[in-house]
């Protein structure tokens, strides 16, 4: 096992804020989410979550944990303070008033029987 001397450690320093990390303090490190585009998939899925630096650095992790059997053609990771959610307790005054609106709701138009694929 390699052992570092810690003088020779090189900071790493994350995009758009002041504070260098290094490899030491690697208990401080942000979230990271990952999301992968398979080879099949048009859309990328939410993989799972790692510490890291920065943003290559978490690419390079996210690589190494999440597409090991070359499953993955496109990784994106966000930074986790970067994402917004809805709190499911609040999903009735969310998506409530989309059933009013029953031209969303396409159920009742005849479709020609040229149309195959809808």
């Amino acid at each position: 096992m390699l052992k570092r001397n810690k003088k020779e450690e090189k900071p790493r320093k994350r995009p758009n804020h002041e504070k260098t990390i290094t490899m030491s303090n690697k208990k401080n490190w942000p979230l990271w989410e990952v999301f992968i585009r398979s080879k099949a998939g048009l859309s990328h899925r939410h993989a799972g979550s790692l510490h890291a630096a920065d943003a290559e650095m978490a690419l390079e992790m996210a690589r190494d944990v999440y597409t090991r059997r070359n499953e993955g053609v496109s990784l994106w990771v966000v930074e986790s303070i970067h994402i917004t959610a809805s709190d499911p307790s609040d999903k009735d005054a969310l998506f409530e008033p989309a059933n009013d609106k029953i031209y969303r709701h396409p159920t009742f138009y005849d479709l020609p029987d040229e149309v195959k694929h809808m």
